[in-house]
């Protein structure tokens, strides 16, 4: 029996990928390869090039391959683009999703773990927040992912079918082992984005908003690193397996970090300064979001290993090292 990785090409998927491969899964990739690499799928998995939203294929792939659960990566993730495309957000993350579940369900496949986001809490009343907050996001990219959790609880509802689905805060770092990383081209992460400044690879970054209600006065964010998601989706996997209830789960610290803490963490790493700008906020973005992360810990007994902004910075200063070199 086989696990299917959707975008297991991207920046977390193919880290997915590696930990399958490492326990000894059967694997196999779709995607679509718009923003994901052909290269970052490592043997012996199978890439297969194509769209989620292709039932055809989809159907076509569990089949042949005998797949028993799905991990849903695929999806856009940049929420300014949201802003000014929803309905392409809404085409790629919502229908797209729908699509995938369907063909789920249509084919028996009982386990779905999706990749959600800490952007359908908005701007939360409490921090750190917890997985029953009010969901209220202030972008499209949000409130796509809202949109495929509220049907993954209905289709749990009326099929034999449970998920998890995964609220991620900002994900960060790289394999310590240096397998992998992020190597998006025009990536929007701040980590991503302030070690490619640190290398020059760019002249300078922006530093977007310092007016907000914050110590420094700009955004705070939760940073996990990506493997630790990983264990955490390997976690959810074992609980849906062993016969574990559909459930959402937060996937972060408890620990936020604003914008001029990260820069200043990417400066000690790259042993001096680089140049930042400062620019206005974008939209869409929440001024702090910080997650209560208890209950993945005590129903999933997801044990954190590399929760240090200095270890995430490290790692992915030194895979961006290794982009330069090739």
């Amino acid at each position: 029996m086989t696990i299917l990785v959707t975008g297991g090409a991207g920046y977390i998927g193919s880290h997915m990928v590696l930990a399958l491969l490492d326990a000894g899964e059967k694997t196999v990739v779709i995607d679509n390869l718009s923003t994901g690499f052909r290269g970052a799928v490592p043997s012996p998995a199978v890439l297969i090039e194509g769209n989620v939203g292709d039932q055809d294929l989809v159907r076509r792939i569990i089949t042949e391959h005998g797949v028993r659960a799905i991990i849903h990566f695929a999806g856009s993730i940049v929420v300014p683009d949201s802003v000014a495309d929803p309905l392409g957000y809404y085409l790629n993350n919502t229908v797209n999703s729908r699509a995938l579940i369907e063909a789920a369900v249509q084919t028996g496949v009982r386990s779905f773990i999706f990749s959600s986001t800490a952007a359908v809490y908005g701007n939360p009343e409490q921090i750190p927040v917890k997985e029953d907050a009010p969901l209220r996001p202030v972008s499209p990219y949000g409130t796509s992912k809202l949109m495929t959790e509220m049907m993954l609880a209905d289709t749990a509802v009326a099929h034999d079918f449970r998920y998890v689905a995964l609220r991620y805060f900002n994900v960060a770092g790289a394999d310590p082992a240096g397998r992998a990383g992020q190597s998006t081209p025009r990536a929007t992460h701040l980590i991503k984005v302030a070690c490619e400044t640190a290398l020059g690879k760019r002249a300078s970054m922006d530093v977007y908003g310092t007016d907000y209600a914050t110590p420094d006065g700009t955004c705070v964010r939760d940073y996990i690193h990506v493997t630790d998601l990983v264990t955490a989706h390997t976690a959810a996997l074992r609980y849906l397996e062993a016969g574990g209830a559909s459930d959402i789960f937060n996937c972060g610290y408890s620990s936020g970090y604003s914008v001029f803490e990260v820069i200043d963490a990417v400066r000690r790493a790259a042993g001096g300064p680089f140049p930042t700008t400062l620019a206005p906020r974008r939209p869409g973005d929440a001024e702090a979001i910080v997650a209560e992360s208890a209950k993945i810990r005590e129903r999933l007994g997801w044990v954190p290993e590399l929760a240090d902004l200095d270890l995430i910075v490290g790692h992915a200063l030194a895979w961006e090292r290794t982009l330069g070199e090739h």
